[in-house]
């Protein structure tokens, strides 16, 4: 998909700020706002801009603790005959609620998890009572989150 300029200032407003409305776009950039809107439309009908949310602050809703999970896959479980598939168990994961990413990736892991819960005793209880219980994981190596210096869902343009 070809984007101008116009297409990744307005971008990056809504990055900013997903709040700005169609008008407040339009009088920073200095274009009428029927035009933004439209592009704004556009951008979402092409699956540019796929939602809006609020970004909430985890340590001040009681779940300051970050975890990433490497996880090690298998391809077959003893006594079941047929192959496990890895995007399957990569969708199972993401549907814990705790569990903020999950990610295919190459190496020696298979599985990359970012976790966000109460504690470390809540991240080991996610590792031990529902992780390591999905077919096909194999192994699990557990990184915790000293400090973070950047988390943004933020795309360079």
């Amino acid at each position: 998909m070809k984007l101008d300029d116009r297409d990744r200032e307005i971008l990056h407003i809504l990055q900013r700020d997903g709040r700005a409305s169609a008008r407040e776009i339009a009088e920073r950039l200095g274009c009428p706002q029927t035009t933004i809107y439209s592009r704004i439309k556009r951008l979402e009908e092409q699956g540019i801009i796929k939602g809006y949310k609020a970004i909430l602050d985890a340590e001040k809703l009681g779940r300051p603790t970050t975890a990433f999970i490497l996880a090690s896959f298998t391809y077959r479980t003893p006594g079941i005959s047929e192959t496990l598939d890895q995007r399957e168990i990569a969708r199972e994961i993401a549907r814990f609620p705790e569990v903020q990413e999950v990610h295919i990736i190459t190496g020696d892991w298979d599985i990359l998890i970012k976790v966000k819960a109460r504690d470390v005793a809540e991240i080991g209880r996610f590792v031990v009572d529902k992780l390591r219980m999905v077919k096909g994981i194999e192994k699990t190596l557990t990184c915790m989150v000293f400090d973070t210096a950047k988390e943004t869902l933020d795309i360079p343009l």
